[in-house]
């Protein structure tokens, strides 16, 4: 059963930082593509980052880039999200999606259940 349960999130003081993970199950991690989305209280989800399959193409919202980085580790069948930084306007419920496929383009299939993230000013 595919399955994506994201971990690491947490209350952290402005400036801080958390590496968020997303451990995927039930499908060989190595052949898709993993993007990382956030949503707060009120407001659209937005896409903060994605890492194609092989990790060689890696994007980035423009209101992170600069201070979170995405990274894969096959072999651990996980997706990290490391956020340094951190803002109050990065509060939020993150969420992990694997792709259709290798690339980011293609759009996401599944979705884990996300984890809190509160930054405290």
């Amino acid at each position: 059963q595919l399955q994506l349960v994201e971990s690491g999130g947490g209350l952290v003081q402005s400036g801080g930082s958390l590496r968020l993970s997303c451990a995927a199950s039930g499908f060989t991690l190595e052949n898709y593509a993993i993007g990382w989305f956030r949503q707060a209280p009120g407001k659209e989800r937005e896409g903060v980052s994605c890492i194609s399959s092989s990790g060689g193409v890696i994007n980035y919202a423009s209101s992170v880039k600069g201070r979170f980085t995405i990274s894969r580790d096959n072999a651990k069948n996980t997706v990290y999200l490391q956020m340094n930084n951190l803002e109050p306007e990065d509060t939020a419920f993150y969420i992990c999606a694997r792709g259709w496929g290798s690339t980011c383009l293609a759009g996401f299939a599944s979705w884990g259940q996300g984890t809190q993230v509160t930054v405290s000013s």
